[in-house]
């Protein structure tokens, strides 16, 4: 089971951040920091998968972001390093070659995507497809929600 994932640039600033165990916010931001120096000190040629603490962690770097994720020891580091994979590519459909300026702007659809695709620190949904049409039915009755209405039809007399 997958503890927490972060997204962080290459200058260290957090960009995304899912729990998927309960820790203090105090402890939160005390691993996040120790990670994020830990990961960002590493040369580029080294191995993506570290012992750290009492978690296995498994990051990858896709342009300026890193993708990370802390799992358990048991845990296979080939299908986290798949899970981190296909993460990216959800958001490279949805946004169309996503950068990290689309995650810092739609911070809510990377959340409301990796919801989609991950629960409670498990894969809910392999499909790419199934995801993104998931993800454009909740686009399509935002956009219904957020279009104007008139009076009467507010009323529900339209």
């Amino acid at each position: 089971m997958m503890r927490f994932m972060l997204l962080f640039s290459r200058q260290g600033k957090l960009r995304l951040q899912k729990w998927y165990v309960a820790i203090s916010e105090r402890d939160k931001k005390k691993l996040v920091r120790d990670l994020m120096q830990t990961v960002l000190s590493r040369k580029p040629k080294m191995c993506s998968f570290l012992e750290w603490k009492d978690f296995k962690v498994v990051y990858k770097r896709y342009a300026s972001l890193y993708f990370c994720c802390a799992v358990e020891d048991q845990d296979n580091e080939l299908l986290t390093l798949e899970l981190i994979h296909r993460y990216v590519e959800l958001l490279d459909k949805y946004f169309g070659s996503v950068c990290e300026l689309d995650i810092i702007f739609n911070f809510e659809k990377a959340y409301f995507i990796l919801d989609e695709f991950l629960m409670g620190g498990e894969i809910q949904d392999t499909s790419k497809k199934s995801v993104l049409k998931a993800i454009e039915q909740s686009d399509m009755l935002q956009e219904e929600d957020e279009s104007p209405r008139s009076v009467l039809e507010e009323m529900g007399l339209a």
